[in-house]
């Protein structure tokens, strides 16, 4: 493929994709038509047509969108600075983390849900990090045992959370964890646009720096950086946009580990260009992975169920390719 041609084609990729997913929906009173005249002439689009567009398909597709965008792109980073190729915010324990941290909030409403899925997102980064990280390294297969352990660790408190939880805050609860957008609305999407935006900025901020540790401390220290400093700022930002996404859309799982491959395997390993195309391919593929979900049956499928069914053979596959054995 003609890297110009498929630069043009990622650039362009959300527009049709964003379009489409307007038209797709229980209701079969939309047309283009109606998404013309509603956004070209107001006064001439039908009241229905305008509160089913801008009110129910248009927060959820942009919620669906910044959602795969951010787990795409903390994915990658996340990859960069471990050096590791099987590394997401799933396997690394921030989905688990901001997960409990999130039904936390919601069982206690005492706890905002967004800062408790912040702080216990990063909790479980740290961890995971803590636990495999012997004599200044850390290596695949220590960091991938230790995101299990932190994945089990906040699993468990997670149900906990539920057996103490009332039914009505239970079901909203189990229903969450599955992943899904059923509840997307405006206020949502206002929730999270502000730390997704600052995590982004920051990240697309030390985009360069990342080329340099993912060479490895030395190199980012001769270089002239501090790659623990670095490490930590890139780190927070990227748990911040993960874990604000996580808190609306439950866990969606293996979905960062899917996309920064892709994007790797067609536009190379520059992190000064594949953030932007992480964020674009992410939230577009997910956006049609949601047009699946909520039309395949009489009834929603959440579409953490879909992205594992996804990530799962494709996180086989690159176990397989890694050749991990004890050596590492």
């Amino acid at each position: 493929m003609n890297r110009k041609f498929a630069i043009f084609m990622i650039y362009l990729l959300p527009i049709p994709v964003l379009l489409v997913s307007l038209l797709i929906g229980s209701s079969e009173n939309i047309g283009i038509s109606d998404i013309f005249y509603l956004f070209f002439e107001p006064r001439d689009s039908s009241e229905l047509a305008r509160s089913i567009i801008m009110d129910i398909r248009l927060p959820r597709i942009l919620l669906v969108f910044i959602t795969g965008g951010m787990l795409a792109v903390s994915g990658s980073v996340l990859q960069a600075i471990f050096r590791n190729p099987l590394v997401d915010p799933y396997v690394l324990g921030l989905s688990s983390g901001a997960a409990f941290g999130a039904a936390l909030g919601i069982a206690t409403v005492v706890i905002p849900v967004q800062l408790s899925a912040f702080v216990f997102g990063i909790v479980a980064v740290g961890l995971s990090w803590f636990m495999a990280r012997k004599n200044k390294e850390v290596s695949i297969v220590s960091l991938i045992l230790a995101g299990i352990i932190t994945n089990g660790i906040f699993t468990s408190l997670l149900t906990i959370v539920q057996i103490m939880s009332d039914p009505f805050k239970l079901q909203g609860i189990v229903h969450w964890i599955m992943g899904n957008f059923h509840n997307a609305s405006w206020d949502q999407f206002s929730l999270i646009i502000i730390p997704v935006v600052i995590g982004f900025v920051i990240l697309y901020f030390f985009r360069w720096k990342l080329n340099v540790l993912a060479l490895g401390d030395e190199e980012a220290a001769s270089s002239g950086l501090n790659p623990t400093r670095m490490k930590i700022w890139i780190l927070l930002a990227a748990t911040l946009a993960g874990s604000a996404v996580v808190a609306v859309s439950g866990i969606i799982g293996l979905y960062g580990l899917i996309i920064p491959h892709i994007v790797r395997m067609i536009f190379g390993v520059d992190n000064r260009r594949t953030l932007v195309f992480n964020l674009l391919l992410g939230g577009s593929f997910l956006v049609i992975i949601d047009n699946f979900s909520r039309t395949m049956a009489g009834f929603e499928i959440p579409i953490g169920v879909f992205t594992m069914l996804i990530g799962a053979p494709f996180f086989i596959w690159l176990l397989k390719k890694s050749n991990i054995g004890w050596q590492q």
